[in-house]
């Protein structure tokens, strides 16, 4: 994995780049999914990357129009969320992106934090070859939007390195309770990139959990995602602390 650190690229100026909206979901829930699922999703991705923030009330007939479904299968969505514990419904009001406050963003990275560390140990005893393989090909990925500036791109390969590793733990519960607290704070863990000094940093630090990985270095791996977690809970309270200007609604 030596190979995988010296490809590091030197920073660059900008860390924002542009994002593209999902297409309608009526036209994208041929692949198996159920609609209120595939509307689901697309609202997810939305909030995550911070078209919805937190706080902001999500207009049905505006989200209607824009996913092109109906009123039902978007309740249902909602509800999905919900349960998720990224929007809050309430009577005669409808839905709202959920704002944690300073103490749930803290509680939620220590509890992630914890959670992650083990899957690390886990990993390192348990993970096929082929398992470690893919986490280094998706590093080098992850790489590739770096260095383009593309963190849409990039956010995404990040999640499919740290879901590959809960995986590769190979227990189940554990993943499943991963799985319940990482929703909660991943639109926090988008906008902790935003910066690119930190960006720079989060980059480096995967290089070394591939390289730790790679060598089955639970200790080192375990440790280097802890610090990588709590490096993203500080960025993301720096984040919300100075938040853009937010619409009323998402209409």
């Amino acid at each position: 994995m030596s190979s995988v650190s010296s490809l590091m690229p030197d920073s660059g100026a900008s860390a924002v780049a542009p994002e593209s909206a999902p297409p309608p979901a009526a036209r994208s829930a041929g692949n198996g999914r159920t609609l209120p699922a595939t509307v689901a999703g697309q609202l997810r991705e939305r909030i995550i990357q911070g078209e919805f923030p937190p706080g902001s009330r999500l207009n049905e007939r505006a989200l209607c129009d824009l996913l092109g479904v109906s009123r039902t299968p978007l309740r249902e969505a909602f509800r999905v969320l919900a349960a998720e514990g990224l929007v809050q419904i309430e009577p005669n009001r409808g839905a709202q992106v959920v704002a944690l406050s300073e103490a749930n963003i803290r509680e939620a990275f220590e509890v992630i934090g914890g959670l992650e560390a083990m899957s690390c140990r886990l990993a390192c005893e348990r993970a096929t070859d082929a398992e470690i393989a893919e986490i280094r090909a998706l590093t080098y990925e992850m790489m590739a939007s770096h260095a383009r500036h593309d963190l849409p791109t990039y956010f995404q390969t990040n999640r499919d390195i740290h879901e590959r590793i809960s995986l590769a733990a190979h227990n189940s519960l554990l993943k499943q309770l991963y799985d319940a607290q990482n929703s909660r704070i991943q639109n926090l863990r988008f906008v902790s990139n935003e910066n690119r000094q930190k960006w720079d940093l989060a980059m480096r630090e995967h290089v070394e959990m591939a390289e730790a990985l790679d060598a089955r270095d639970a200790d080192r791996l375990a440790g280097i995602m802890r610090q990588h977690l709590q490096r993203k809970c500080e960025a993301a309270l720096k984040a919300i602390a100075h938040p853009p200007a937010a619409p009323a609604d998402s209409g």
